[in-house]
């Protein structure tokens, strides 16, 4: 972007001056008030940077610096979005049919042990609105050691868990065997826990399936289709109530929250929880049709996603937009579950953080393939005219020089990284043992690219011993080296191999890789660098 700032809101851009009198370097916190800035600021002088921007400011002779990343990070023109994610714009709203292909959901194992697998749990909760996760231990308070990984617990007059099963005396529906409709927990606090956590312990009674709408769609389909019930809806506040003989609860707010630019940020939606409205004639008429209208859009069979609980099953949702149900069942048969309340500002946090880490590993993990290929790679190449590095950079370009999208460019860059520092060397490979490198190198790799990149890798050992056996003219192109090391890692493809390969989603691209492979070896040729291909890298970096 350019570096004009003589276009910028000037109280914006002196209210974000970095400097050591302007920001505490410890925390980052502002050390003035916005009363404390002149009233009649003005640019003075203002100089170009190695980085960014230099200002002088009148009238006080302030001098701040914006460095270019900050100011096009931060450009005023592309603010308009959901800052926190938690308004409809940082969701993203479904339909049943939308997860067919099936719920976003990690083994507990895998979530505590793998920080990726951990983020893209918090993530789908924060994007989705809920999450999974699979064979959490079935003990009881087990719930709240889920929600300590990423939060704090919300107690409230439940405790800081609660037991959802039959009870003989119970102060909510939830605690019988009704069916209970699609809504939204505790409407009747201020602030409202906006997470929940169930735990299965045992679900062996007939019936007690367990749904979920999204109740940010249901809401913008309202919108969409009767503009005037939604606005009565989110105007008209709604008085939930709750009490028992130890706790009296109330909160008035309506059943669609929405933010200073119209955008839902909240949906309370319990029936059970709703008191007796006090508005003219007029106003109840209008919240009563708008009511029911919304309530029948959350009711539309193709936003009812269903599903059962199983023991070890841990669901998290989002409680201010998804709205949970479930089928009635047999008040004779084994269903308990556990619950605990949180709230989503920490799961942010905490995913927030996660990536954070994630970035500074990735830059720290392509630093390290810098180095390969300045260290390693600079050695001898398995008997080619070229080094290491020179073999996997011209292939690199080769790719991209034919136009391959960005994961096989990437691939073809790292194909042969499990020569590098693997159990069995290169060397040894040419002495008559397969050191397995493309599945070495592929393993390696995956913690921190996708298939896209890695399975081709795998695949290119494989793809030459496929075209031998599929391409006779292929074999008379090897080099000296690549006809040695073909013996030794198995010659050309018998015809049930053939099939297997052929029947590998990434057959093609696995080819790809190897032709491109064979060509990277003429030491006439000058191939760009890695620092070249690092911004392609970083972008393909699983950070999450």
């Amino acid at each position: 972007m350019s570096l004009s700032v003589e276009e910028l809101p000037l109280a914006w851009l002196r209210d974000n001056c970095p400097c050591l009198r302007c920001r505490d370097p410890r925390n980052g916190q502002k050390l003035f008030q916005i009363t404390e800035l002149p009233v009649d600021l003005a640019l003075g002088a203002v100089r170009q940077t190695a980085d960014g921007v230099e200002v002088d400011w009148a009238p006080d002779g302030h001098r701040s610096a914006y460095s270019a990343r900050w100011l096009t990070a931060n450009r005023p023109d592309a603010g308009d979005g959901s800052g926190d994610r938690r308004d409809e714009t940082g969701k993203t709203l479904w339909v049943a049919a939308d997860l067919a292909d099936g719920l976003p959901e990690a083994d507990w194992a895998e979530y505590l042990r793998d920080p990726v697998t951990k983020a893209r749990v918090l993530e789908s909760v924060l994007g989705l609105g809920f999450a999974l996760l699979r064979d959490v231990p079935c003990r009881e308070g087990q719930v709240l050691a889920v929600a300590e990984t990423f939060g704090y617990v919300r107690e409230t007059n439940y405790g800081r868990l609660f037991d959802v099963r039959v009870e003989p005396d119970p102060n909510n529906l939830a605690f019988t065997g009704a069916r209970i409709a699609p809504h939204t927990d505790n409407p009747y606090r201020d602030p409202v826990p906006t997470l929940q956590l169930l735990h299965c312990l045992s679900n062996a009674a007939v019936g007690g399936d367990s749904g979920l709408v999204d109740g940010f769609k249901a809401a913008a389909l309202l919108r969409a289709e009767d503009p005037e019930a939604f606005a009565v809806l989110t105007r008209i506040p709604v008085p939930f109530r709750f009490s028992d003989a130890r706790t009296e609860l109330a909160a008035d707010r309506p059943l669609i929250d929405v933010d200073g630019r119209g955008r839902i940020r909240e949906v309370r939606f319990n029936n059970r929880s709703i008191s007796t409205l006090r508005l003219p004639a007029d106003e109840l008429d209008a919240f009563y049709r708008a009511y029911r209208i919304f309530a029948e859009i959350t009711l539309r069979p193709e936003l009812q996603l269903d599903f059962r609980l199983s023991p070890g099953d841990c669901l998290i949702f989002d409680n201010v937009r998804l709205l949970h149900a479930r089928t009635a069942f047999e008040e004779s048969g084994a269903r308990h579950l556990q619950g605990a309340y949180a709230d989503i500002d920490a799961l942010a946090g905490t995913l927030a953080v996660l990536l954070r880490q994630r970035v500074v590993a990735g830059e720290e993990f392509l630093d390290g393939l810098a180095q390969l290929f300045t260290g390693e790679g600079a050695g001898a190449y398995l008997g080619e005219a070229v080094t290491m590095a020179q073999h996997m950079l011209q292939a690199a370009a080769q790719a991209e020089e034919a136009g391959a999208p960005g994961p096989l460019v990437a691939a073809a860059l790292l194909h042969d990284i499990g020569h590098f520092q693997g159990p069995v060397s290169g060397e040894e490979l040419m002495a008559g043992t397969d050191n397995l490198h493309s599945h070495t190198g592929a393993d390696r790799l995956a913690d921190w690219f996708g298939p896209e990149v890695t399975e081709p890798i795998r695949l290119h050992v494989a793809a030459k011993r496929y075209l031998c056996a599929v391409e006779p003219e292929y074999f008379d192109r090897l080099s000296e080296a690549s006809v040695y090391t073909l013996e030794v890692q198995g010659g050309p493809m018998s015809p049930s191999e053939v099939d297997g390969y052929e029947a590998n989603p990434y057959a093609a691209d696995g080819v790809a890789v190897r032709r491109w492979d064979d060509e990277g070896k003429d030491p006439e040729v000058s191939a760009p660098d890695f620092a070249h291909f690092r911004p392609l890298l970083a972008a393909l970096l699983r950070t999450a």
